[in-house]
């Protein structure tokens, strides 16, 4: 069960790992009584920063980890999703929705975060997402 206000989970780079943060989703949603659509939200948003954070800040290293961290204020519930690597400028990403990216096979994580939070913060040079909901 997720304690009344903060927690971290750190998981080695293996996408075997992303059920926990399912579970981890699974308890935020129940403790805090978040509606269906914001659960929605929540899950994607967090699973894709944290699939991410495996794949292009770790390069697949299961010797590199990803910390997770959840806190709830007055407003927010707020994940936080760190990785060991190098990070990337956010601004420098294409448009996904520009035509001459739509068939691309990928591309889309970061749009598709800032479209499902309240807001999205990147820090630490890319390599730390903030991702806010209202719940």
């Amino acid at each position: 069960m997720i304690p009344a206000k903060h927690q971290t989970l750190k998981i080695n780079s293996t996408t075997k790992n992303l059920r926990l943060i399912e579970r981890l989703i699974d308890d935020v949603c129940q403790v805090y009584s978040v509606n269906e659509d914001c659960y929605g939200n929540m899950l994607i948003a967090v699973t894709e920063a944290v699939n991410n954070a495996i794949h292009h800040g770790n390069r697949d290293n299961p010797e590199k980890f990803v910390r997770i961290g959840f806190e709830c204020n007055d407003e927010n519930l707020v994940f936080s999703i760190t990785d060991e690597g190098q990070g990337f400028d956010p601004d420098s990403l294409p448009d996904p929705t520009d035509p001459t990216n739509l068939d691309k096979i990928s591309g889309r994580g970061v749009f598709l975060m800032s479209n499902l939070t309240d807001f999205i913060k990147f820090e630490q040079g890319g390599s730390r997402v903030l991702l806010g909901f209202k719940g």
